[in-house]
């Protein structure tokens, strides 16, 4: 895993851009990704051998302030940066601990060598009571690593160059 200054060399050379605030997201083990918008699923996904099927999500609004109430259920994330991996270093995402202690919580997938985009997640609202976000909130935390020996081609699947 990278620490605060290898992580900082990498921003320096493209691996993030639009940040809302570079310095208060980058931490000592990882960057803080923030809130671009939020949706709701509206239709089933579908995922077999050779076919995949997104499913289908709309899209929620902030109220004047910034804030959004979600009861429980699941809704699909968007991040305000755009990631750019190099093809020598993959990252793993996890939740902002506050999250876990308000009964949220957030699923991701590993993060390929060599992909770009700007990425999304899954947040579940388990709190009965709901739970409310601001447009732009730090939500999780991507974790570099270096991978070892020749990983040959960086991502090439349907999700390269997502949201841009």
């Amino acid at each position: 895993m990278l620490g605060r200054s290898e992580i900082k060399k990498l921003i320096d050379i493209g691996l993030v851009e639009e940040a809302p605030d570079i310095e208060s997201q980058l931490q000592p083990n990882g960057l803080e990704l923030t809130l671009k918008d939020v949706e709701i699923f509206d239709g089933a996904g579908k995922l077999g051998i050779d076919e995949r099927e997104i499913a289908k999500s709309k899209p929620l609004e902030f109220d004047e302030n910034g804030w959004l109430f979600l009861p429980p259920g699941a809704y699909k994330l968007r991040f305000n940066e755009i990631v750019k991996l190099p093809v020598d270093y993959g990252a793993l995402a996890k939740p902002r601990s506050t999250l876990l202690r308000c009964g949220v919580a957030i699923h991701t997938a590993v993060w390929d060598a060599g992909y770009r985009g700007r990425g999304e997640c899954l947040m579940i609202v388990y709190n009965a009571k709901g739970f409310w976000i601001r447009k732009g909130a730090r939500i999780l935390q991507l974790v570099f690593f270096r991978l070892k020996g020749e990983s040959g081609k960086g991502y090439e699947g349907v999700f390269q160059n997502e949201n841009l």
